[in-house]
């Protein structure tokens, strides 16, 4: 963002652009969808600013060798460092000329090449990829590139993976930006989530793999045309049956969204403890053997009984395969390191990297000797004793690790204890299963798209975080009285920020609801220790606004005297700063009694919710959405009686909110309201009605028969504008003009509104 200003980014662009660090990405030697025409991290880090093994620090980048020997000087640590790197490089000279993979798409080991032509010393990116193991990166300077104006997109729709990655050769032959790859899995999950369900909505037929290949520039024409180059030359080889151009942003939206959120929707997939298991999803080999590499590939899953799905950069021989592993069924845990073993020794006879971007970590370090060979395997031994003589930095990664088969949370996972919760939710092991599903993917962590999550983005913590958050909730969980566990104060300190906004809901791959959680949460919490007052007047507040709509304007008075807002900041938590609602005494249902319909309704029936506040203190929002449904055309009916519980729902009062949705649900069908639309202007009331009402009483007839009436008012009005029964004046000021709708968090998270 600081770059883009001044036509400058980055050069390495990876899918979690929206949520990575710098530092991140050095660690792993991070590359990306760019790579192909910018490389990896090593290529673009300058200097670092590091924190050694003893806690001393220093800057490293370019030194000369005067350099080098002036700071070699003395008996500090990084003096004996750069003693010894010399003598290193020197005695182990053949094996780093001959050790390392050929092909240059690799993060694994520690970068001894990169120091092979020394001096000059660029000891900045030799430390690139090295997982802090060797030391801790403080700061960083980097390298920039231009950003391209333009970006535009080939993509080719094919009827298998291998035939997809076949295209490859094609497709890099007409020197792209890059080209990537998602299969059937994948698109077949993002047509299940409404953030994510645009893009089916724009293919031809049905695919088993998508090729975007992207080209950038400044010549808007030029580059058009190699979109069209690109369409023709896949015809004229036979490569896929359609190809999409997909030139403007528009265009172009829905495919990134779900590229960029590949790995968030296949680990959504995941079912309880079966999930697409991370340790042979960074292997690389150079695209020309892509095709018959991934037709092996997955030949040794099919032969473990395995399904996986496959997306990656296809422009540098890349995919990221995860295959689906149960590692709490028996036999497991051997077939995945079978699986290990077999994708390791494919990867080493087609001359690719065992890790290509995503470093070696606990999954593929146990390898690094068979991979290097002895020689170098030990070279890199002596380097990690030399920077780290007592092991205190991320021991364990890149040398010396344990087999890949220990430390397996899942095979020995933690047991949930009893418990009872108010809400169903619809995963495997209910609510522990809700706040397992979190896969640490980050992206509640952007701050730059969508809602999720604001009090991330406001503090930068992370147990506000959904990530953070739903951690501490498995933890709770876990223990033997999950009850008392999740009465806990810090528990609570870091759900206390949640706004209930249901972002995570949606914009999580995985869809974890943290919203009913916290609910969930609050109830256990409440039934230990007894609920606040704050909470009562809040879980209340139908009754209370009811009150203050029956005495206005009396009512608002006390908004106005100081000591009264001093007394509700003690005892309530209302900041004596916030302006609060005005009550209205021509509230929405006194004024509903009197109206009366301007014509006749030629549609059916349509009841209208009032909710529990814009009803008593904007009721004009109310009598708006009630007169443009007459104008569309429907008899509109007005349900006032109940509350659909959403305050105590928010305050987790969740048995107070299941009698609520009950009586609302029985009251509804009885008046036949159930036997057409039901609307409402407040989203977070009306859609309450579709989801937390199920979940609260699944098992009620009303309570099902009102959810699958609920719709928005504004669907209802696009319908009627698209049928010509609701028309805006010629001379109407609004005539003609683009109107921008923000849409209330509850309405994207729950009806997918933009």
């Amino acid at each position: 963002r600081a770059a883009a200003p001044h036509g400058l980014m980055f050069g390495p662009d990876t899918s979690t652009s929206n949520r990575a660090t710098i530092g991140g990405m050095i660690g792993n030697n991070s590359a990306g969808s760019g790579s192909l025409r910018f490389g990896m991290t090593i290529d673009h880090v300058l200097e670092m600013d590091l924190v050694l093994a003893d806690a001393s620090t220093t800057r490293w980048g370019l030194l000369d060798e005067a350099e080098r020997a002036r700071r070699a000087e003395g008996d500090s640590l990084e003096a004996r460092i750069l003693r010894g790197l010399p003598r290193i490089l020197a005695d182990s000279a053949g094996a780093i000329a001959t050790g390392f993979p050929d092909y240059w798409r690799r993060a694994g080991g520690y970068r001894l090449d990169r120091l092979a032509a020394a001096p000059p010393w660029d000891l900045a990116k030799f430390l690139v990829g090295s997982e802090g193991t060797l030391a801790v990166t403080t700061s960083a300077v980097v390298g920039l590139v231009p950003k391209p104006r333009r970006q535009v997109f080939a993509v080719g729709h094919f009827r298998s993976v291998v035939e997809a990655t076949a295209a490859t050769e094609d497709a890099l032959s007409l020197d792209p930006a890059g080209v990537e790859m998602i299969d059937r899995t994948i698109l077949d999950l993002s047509r299940r989530k409404i953030e994510y369900s645009g893009l089916s909505r724009i293919l031809e037929g049905d695919p088993e793999a998508l090729v975007f290949v992207s080209f950038t520039g400044d010549d808007e024409a030029e580059l058009s045309a190699s979109v069209d180059r690109m369409a023709a030359l896949w015809k004229k080889n036979g490569h896929g049956y359609a190809t999409l151009r997909a030139v403007t942003p528009a265009q172009q939206s829905d495919l990134l969204k779900v590229r960029k959120s590949a790995l968030g929707l296949l680990m959504a997939a995941s079912q309880g403890a079966n999930r697409p298991l991370a340790f042979v999803e960074d292997t690389a080999v150079p695209p020309q053997h892509l095709a018959e590499y991934t037709a092996r590939f997955r030949e040794v899953l099919e032969r473990h009984g395995l399904e996986a799905g496959f997306y990656g950069h296809c422009s540098v021989g890349c995919l990221h395969i995860r295959p689906f592993v149960d590692l709490t069924r028996p036999g497991q845990v051997d077939v995945m390191r079978a699986v290990a073993v077999e994708i390791k020794d494919l990867v080493k006879e087609y001359g690719g990297a065992n890790s290509s971007e995503h470093g070696d970590g606990l999954a593929r370090s146990e390898f690094n000797r068979e991979l290097f060979g002895d020689e170098l395997y030990e070279a890199m031994r002596e380097v990690k004793r030399l920077f780290d003589p007592s092991a205190v930095l991320n021991p364990g990664k890149i040398v010396d690790a344990p087999a890949m088969t220990e430390h397996l949370r899942d095979a020995d996972p933690p047991q949930p204890g009893p418990l009872r919760t108010r809400l169903q939710f619809d995963v495997v092991g209910g609510m522990f299963g809700m706040a397992d599903r979190c896969m640490n993917i980050g992206l509640c962590r952007k701050s730059t798209t969508g809602t999720m999550c604001p009090s991330y983005i406001a503090t930068r913590m992370e147990e506000h975080s959904t990530r953070g958050r739903a951690g501490a909730l498995v933890k709770a969980l876990s223990q033997g009285d999950p009850h008392e566990a999740l009465s806990d104060e810090r528990l609570h300190e870091a759900l206390d920020l949640c706004l209930s906004c249901k972002a995570c809901k949606s914009e999580c791959p995985l869809g974890v609801d943290m919203a009913s959680l916290k609910a969930e949460a609050l109830a256990a919490k409440y039934d230990k220790e007894g609920v606040p007052l704050r909470s009562r007047v809040f879980g209340a507040i139908r009754t209370l606004n009811k009150l203050g709509s029956a005495t206005a304007p009396l009512s608002n008075l006390p908004g106005r005297i100081p000591p009264l807002r001093v007394l509700m900041e003690k005892r309530l938590g209302v900041a004596r700063q916030r302006p609060l609602p005005r009550f209205e005494r021509q509230n929405l249902p006194r004024w509903f009694k009197r109206h009366r319909p301007a014509g006749t309704p030629t549609q059916g029936r349509v009841t209208v919710l009032a909710d529990s506040f814009t009803s008593y203190s904007e009721p004009g929002i109310g009598k708006a959405v009630v007169q443009l449904l007459e104008h569309a055309g429907y008899d509109v009916a007005l349900e006032s009686k109940g509350c659909c519980g959403r305050p105590a729902i928010s305050k987790g009062l969740l048995d107070d909110a299941r009698s609520k949705a009950g009586h609302l649900a029985a009251s509804l069908c009885a008046s036949g309201a159930a036997d057409g639309p039901i609307v409402g202007c407040e989203p977070s009331c009306i859609l309450t009605l579709r989801a937390e009402h199920v979940a609260l009483l699944p098992d009620d007839p009303n309570v099902r028969a009102v959810a699958a009436q609920v719709r928005l008012p504004e669907e209802l009005l696009v319908e009627a504008i698209d049928a010509g029964r609701l028309r805006l004046r010629e001379d109407n000021p609004f005539a003609g003009r683009t109107i921008v709708f923000h849409g209330h968090c509850h309405q994207k998270a729950e009806a997918g509104t933009a």
